[in-house]
């Protein structure tokens, strides 16, 4: 018997393995998958200081935002375990790194599901972060490198731009209090709108899932004595 999971077998599976986690786990799990949001997405484009990334993919899933796209073009994206504090293992990372510019695909795979492309700049004078309509459809925020910004490619591929207002001598803020702001407004907006922001049902339950197992210690040990079970 194939090890094929239909919805019953699915939920079966979860109440198994939740079994082996401490009720006040699983209630963590039941809460905060409601907050979870795929309407909002960040991209990190060829971020090259650790310190920086690994508080930005924190800052993220404190804001419950799932999903995070990464480019690595010609800087390899570097996580510090001590700043990201285990917060990647509750969230989707993408990555972009199988070509020498791998920006105009991830723009476009962005697109093709349906985002619209809203990149950070202060060089354009397009809106500010409090004033950028949600009611449009789900955005992918896009953020440069810490000198350049964003690139050329993801200036010409964007469908709007946006900036955090600044009323200093210095031209940006660094990216990880960049992304802290956005995110803070934009998460607050989108949560008090009536958007259809949250997870689907079987998202939510797929998500579920899959952070029971990573609660666990040898989850692959207890699914193979609940296969056995099964069969």
């Amino acid at each position: 018997m194939e090890n094929k999971l239909t919805p019953e077998l699915q939920l079966r599976l979860y109440e198994y393995l939740t079994q082996f986690i401490t009720e006040n786990k699983r209630r963590k799990i039941e809460e905060i998958v409601k907050w979870r949001t795929r309407y909002l997405t960040l991209v990190l484009e060829d971020i090259y200081q650790p310190h920086n990334a690994s508080a930005v993919l924190r800052t993220c899933e404190c804001f419950g935002i799932q999903d995070v796209h990464i480019i690595e073009n010609r800087n390899k994206y570097t996580v510090n375990p001590d700043v990201v504090m285990g917060s990647t293992k509750w969230m989707n990372l993408h990555k972009y790194n199988g070509k020498e510019n791998n920006t105009p695909d991830a723009i476009r795979t962005l697109k093709s599901q349906g985002y619209r492309i809203v990149a950070t700049t202060p060089h354009k004078n397009d809106c500010t972060i409090t004033e950028l309509d949600l009611e449009k459809g789900k955005l992918a925020l896009v953020m440069g490198t810490e000198i350049d910004g964003i690139s050329a490619d993801v200036f010409e591929m964007a469908d709007e731009f946006v900036r955090v207002p600044m009323y200093g001598f210095t031209e940006s803020f660094n990216i990880s209090v960049t992304a802290a702001m956005c995110l803070h407004t934009l998460s607050n907006k989108l949560r008090s709108s009536s958007l259809p922001w949250a997870l689907s049902a079987e998202e939510q339950f797929d998500l579920k899932l899959e952070w029971a197992r990573n609660i666990l210690t040898k989850p692959e040990l207890i699914e193979e004595e609940f296969w056995k079970q099964v069969q």
